[in-house]
């Protein structure tokens, strides 16, 4: 630990909670009601940060950020969040949930705030989470005592703009619960494996190319990798990844990712859901893809012999 003109810098597990979907939230309860309804989530959220010793250090809309001395507080303090919030749900009557990420590493104190990489990929990790789902990353992992570690799948690798290196990222299983997927994937042929996929996507006259180990984040925020410049789509609306050869879209937004597949009759639209987007075809960010505009991309799947 080191101490400078009131600059402290340390290790801290830095953990960012927020309300999914808030906006259609508000649209369901009335803004009265969904206000009321956040701020005892953010009670509850006080309460749970400092059972587990550690500290709120702000709020930004409806997100908390919270930091610990160590992962494994970080760790239980996450799980006992979403058994919360999840205890709130049946009391909406829109469907209410959070998301949390959570990190673990070097980060700089100052002014009851931090600031470093940590707090950045955290930042980053929490804006690729799913309703209920808890996320955190390879370091974070190995920070955690052995018993808690176990309760950690692995997910896939994430590329953090800034950062030369991919980060590692997993899924928490926060729920004691035994009805729990198994990643046992079976091993690939021999000719999968020696392919080389990537994906060609082309938007307002861009081309872009997505690696097998890449991830791409959509949306009309300037700081997405692709921005959609319509205002159908919402500020991170999706991402697009790599996976066994494949490339997978998972719906973030508002309004609805719609998957338009060559050769397929239906379009399918997804709601905070994921598909494997085949060899080609379109996607519209929170309208259909049948009738084009700048709120749709064009893609294709190019395999390439290694």
């Amino acid at each position: 630990m080191a101490t400078k003109g009131g600059v402290e810098s340390t290790q801290r597990a830095v953990l960012f909670a927020d309300v999914c979907d808030s906006t259609a939230l508000y649209e369901s309860l009335g803004d009265a009601p969904a206000l009321a309804l956040v701020n005892t989530l953010f009670e509850k959220l006080g309460s749970i940060t400092a059972t587990h010793e550690g500290i709120v250090i702000k709020t930004l809309g409806d997100a908390v950020i919270s930091q610990f001395r160590d992962a494994d507080k970080a760790f239980r303090a996450a799980c006992d969040m979403q058994t919360a919030a999840a205890a709130l749900s049946p009391r909406s009557q829109a469907k209410f949930a959070i998301k949390i990420a959570f990190n673990y590493g070097p980060v700089v104190l100052k002014d009851d705030d931090v600031f470093g990489d940590t707090v950045n990929v955290c930042s980053r990790l929490n804006t690729l989470g799913s309703p209920e789902q808890v996320l955190t990353t390879q370091l974070t992992v190995d920070a955690l005592s052995p018993g808690l570690r176990v309760r950690c799948r692995q997910l896939y690798p994430l590329k953090v703009k800034g950062k030369a290196e991919q980060i590692m990222v997993f899924d928490v299983l926060w729920r004691l619960d035994p009805d729990i997927t198994e990643r046992d994937l079976p091993a690939r042929p021999p000719a999968a494996r020696n392919a080389v996929a990537v994906l060609k996507i082309s938007y307002g006259g861009e081309s872009y190319t997505v690696g097998p180990a890449q991830e791409v984040l959509l949306g009309r925020d300037k700081a997405n990798d692709i921005i959609i410049e319509s205002t159908r789509a919402s500020r991170v609306h999706a991402r697009i990844f790599g996976r066994d050869g494949n490339f997978v879209i998972a719906d973030q937004s508002s309004n609805g990712t719609f998957l338009l597949i060559d050769g397929n009759s239906r379009e399918m639209l997804l709601r905070r859901e994921e598909s494997v987007m085949g060899e080609r075809g379109w996607v519209g960010f929170g309208k259909s893809a049948e009738g084009h505009g700048t709120h749709v991309l064009r893609y294709r799947l190019e395999r390439r012999g290694a």
